[in-house]
């Protein structure tokens, strides 16, 4: 049955507008993106087939332009507006970051270093510059590896964080095992960017391990 001949109020696009976004389920929110279906499945239908392919939305949104294209009822112009929409809401959390002082929405800090790292394949080594209320200087993604690992040198951090005249930063990477455990290396980098940076009145604020829709914090667990 095409969505149209359905009770108003279980149209994705109505519910979206009675009851808000978070009501709907990413199927009915992955059909408002869709717009329409293929013969013989209605846009919700096609969005289940497409998150059961995928496994769920987060490894949807981040396939690569070839795996995305070759799904049914997707191509280039409906990859073009998925990038499109997730670079809106990437800007959107940047804006709305530098706005707020860090250190009283780590929450929001944190929701933003995951959006911005969390589709990569590969990992890589962000820095969160901030100055000295703790207020957002900068977002830069530094250095960038294979699917297990990044090569991180501390005297370009340091040569960063002097460039924007820094107060204090936080360091944040990927894992896309999908595993948000800091392991052994990322302990040891991290102690040795917080003793270089030491050096010319930086302060490492925090290291922040993004993996899967998870996150952990090495200023939490005590190893900064």
């Amino acid at each position: 049955m095409a969505i149209n001949n359905w009770p108003r109020d279980d149209r994705p696009r109505e519910k979206l507008l009675t009851r808000g976004p978070a009501a709907l389920s990413d199927a009915e929110l992955l059909a408002i993106f869709l717009r329409t279906g293929v013969r013989g499945k209605s846009a919700v239908s096609l969005a289940r087939d497409l998150l059961l392919e995928y496994g769920d939305l987060r490894a949807l949104l981040a396939a690569d332009r070839a795996t995305f294209c070759a799904s049914r009822g997707l191509g280039n112009a409906k990859y073009a507006q998925l990038q499109a929409v997730l670079e809106m809401a990437r800007r959107h959390q940047r804006e709305t970051l530098a706005r707020r002082d860090v250190l009283t929405s780590p929450s929001h800090t944190r929701a933003y270093l995951e959006a911005r790292l969390s589709g990569y394949p590969n990992e890589v080594f962000a820095c969160l510059f901030l100055d000295n209320r703790h207020r957002v200087i900068e977002y830069e993604e530094l250095f960038r590896g294979t699917i297990d690992g990044a090569s991180v040198y501390p005297r370009e951090v340091v040569r960063r964080a002097l460039y924007h005249n820094a107060a204090a930063l936080i360091l944040a990477h990927n894992h896309p095992s999908g595993v948000a455990e800091p392991s052994t290396a990322d302990r040891s980098i991290t102690l040795r960017l917080r003793d270089a940076l030491a050096l010319v009145d930086v302060r490492v604020l925090d290291h922040v391990v993004v993996a899967a829709g998870t996150f952990a914090s090495m200023a939490e667990r005590g190893l900064l």
